[in-house]
């Protein structure tokens, strides 16, 4: 979904503070993301960068995303990822995130860190590719 249909779904979004957890994740093939985490409602969300519809691996391959044309990716999405109570919580569930958000797929460490701590939320299915 993206930002606005986020905050629509939940009105304690849109008046709730917010801790902002960095800007600079990135997953294995080095789309962008950042992360957020929402005071009153304890949810963990992140916004991601539109997906490139190729991209070049380390070795120097090209990889290019299969999609139907008529669905492209628009602005940024969003999705919650996990839920923390407290900020304390937080706190702990996410220490050393400045240092491992550094690290090229620091996605991978942030999905095993919040599946280890007990927060993170249950998969959603796969889309379909098309």
């Amino acid at each position: 979904m993206d930002i606005e249909g986020f905050y629509d779904a939940d009105e304690r979004r849109r008046s709730s503070a917010e801790v902002e957890l960095g800007r600079e994740w990135r997953d294995g093939h080095g789309v962008r993301y950042e992360l957020n985490w929402v005071v009153d409602t304890g949810e963990l969300y992140v916004m991601r960068e539109p997906v490139p519809p190729e991209w070049e691996d380390p070795f120097g391959g090209v990889h290019v995303k299969v999609r139907g044309l008529e669905d492209p990716v628009k602005g940024m999405t969003v999705r919650v990822i996990g839920h923390v109570d407290t900020h304390d919580r937080l706190e702990q569930v996410m220490a050393g995130w400045q240092d491992a958000m550094a690290d090229e797929d620091s996605i991978g460490w942030l999905v095993g860190r919040l599946r280890s701590s007990g927060v993170a939320l249950p998969a959603e299915a796969p889309e379909p590719e098309g």
